[in-house]
């Protein structure tokens, strides 16, 4: 089975969703949504808390609510939908590869990619966890969907690793169900989340954060019975004799998570290796022509609502590639300053109108302003009382007076 629409969006989670919306909008009368899972929204489903759209709708939802307003969205536009349809394969001539249990396997030729497959959670084996192997380790994702979605108590007696958002929530809502959260023990001397995860989660339920902490033993054979949880030096290493052992029958791990980027690498995409997502252009286009990404593919967001920000442009550069053949002009580098970590986008081939730039700073710091610089003069900046490295920041500017530039810089310095 061979198709060829104006455009094929890859994955449906809230990335995925904008961006066909947006391609729609700007003038495709031909667009594919692919989904893997059985249903629209990627992960929004489980996500029963609230906090979602305070940006985009300008009103507080629960992750299902967010997803809804754009599922009714998409039900209203073009775009074609295949759920249970797994995409194997992305050349760099833009050919998808994908299968499906009524087509069997399908060639699809589209004038242009969105790659919106989001990300996926650290297991122990990627942080070198040892221990035993017993029943009763899970990432704070799949807990989520085992109470939220599949209405299963996962353990009673519980100890998080990691301070990321989901873990955070997962606190709280193992709290609300009962259970005994005897602590979260977290490796860095700062937590990896939201400060009002923190405040809502942790410190109104009487939960311990325990900071330069970490687990250096799980124990049990057939179910998870305890962990050896120690203190850390700055070198991240345990310390001698500050072991102690922790009775529990679940461990949750809260350890990060990774763009999703297989596809990407097929399509010999080019990966930034600080954020492990592509590099893209102003218009979210990677180094591969008509191959755009979005949402946390490039790199992994903190509130949903800059996702859908970043898959509206993809979905507005993905139209704009088919329908003007759209040329690269030569590339500006986006560089981060002072305190920054990485810019996104990290290069800018056409600076004609106004830029987001999302960024994350190195180490936590207060009293600062935050600038965006064309060679060396300011195009914005505005000041901000704290600025943490789990917080994404993002900034707008215009183009510069005088049109040509040569470097786009971006920095944190101290306040004046």
């Amino acid at each position: 089975m061979i198709r060829e629409p104006d455009c094929v969006v890859i994955g449906a989670g809230p990335a995925g969703l904008a961006a066909a919306i947006e391609a729609s909008r700007a003038g495709l009368s031909d667009v594919l949504l692919i989904e893997r899972d059985i249903e629209l929204g990627g992960i929004l489903p489980q996500c029963i808390h609230d906090g979602f759209g305070s940006i985009v709708f300008k009103e507080t939802l629960t992750g299902p609510q967010y997803a809804q307003k754009f599922i009714d969205e998409l039900g209203r536009s073009n775009v074609e939908v295949m759920l249970e349809t797994m995409v194997i394969d992305l050349a760099p001539d833009r050919t998808v590869t994908a299968i499906n249990s009524t087509n069997g396997i399908m060639e699809i030729r589209p004038g242009s990619v969105v790659l919106a497959m989001g990300c996926r959670e650290r297991t122990r084996y990627q942080i070198l966890l040892p221990g035993y192997r017993p029943a009763g380790v899970l990432t704070a994702g799949v807990a989520q969907r085992y109470i939220n979605i599949e209405a299963v108590m996962p353990g009673r007696d519980v100890v998080i690793l990691g301070s990321g958002d989901i873990g955070l929530i997962m606190a709280r809502r193992f709290t609300l169900e009962g259970a005994h959260v005897e602590g979260v023990y977290e490796i860095q001397d700062d937590t990896g989340g939201l400060t009002r995860n923190v405040v809502q989660c942790l410190h109104d339920y009487d939960i311990p954060l325990h900071l330069s902490h970490t687990i250096t033993f799980i124990h049990g054979s057939n179910r998870v019975e305890g962990v050896t949880v120690s203190a850390v030096d700055d070198g991240l290493r345990p310390v001698e004799g500050s072991d102690r052992y922790v009775p529990c029958d679940t461990l949750m791990l809260s350890v990060g998570l990774i763009p999703e980027n297989e596809l990407s690498k097929r399509a010999d995409v080019k990966l930034d290796p600080v954020t492990g997502g592509p590099v893209v252009d102003e218009s979210m286009q990677t180094s591969v022509d008509g191959i755009f990404a979005c949402g946390n593919v490039i790199n992994v967001f903190d509130l949903v609502d800059y996702v859908t920000r970043s898959a509206q442009v993809a979905g507005r550069g993905a139209a704009r590639f088919v329908l003007e053949g759209r040329s690269r002009k030569a590339p500006v580098r986006v560089t981060p300053g002072r305190n920054l970590r990485f810019v996104i986008p990290q290069v800018i081939h056409d600076f004609d109108g106004e830029i987001d730039f999302y960024f994350r700073v190195e180490q936590p710091e207060k009293s600062v302003r935050y600038s965006v610089l064309a060679d060396g003069e300011r195009l914005s900046g505005r000041k901000a009382k704290m600025v943490r490295p789990p917080e994404m920041i993002k900034s707008s500017a215009g183009p510069p007076p005088g049109g040509a530039v040569k470097e786009i810089t971006v920095e944190v310095t101290p306040s004046e």
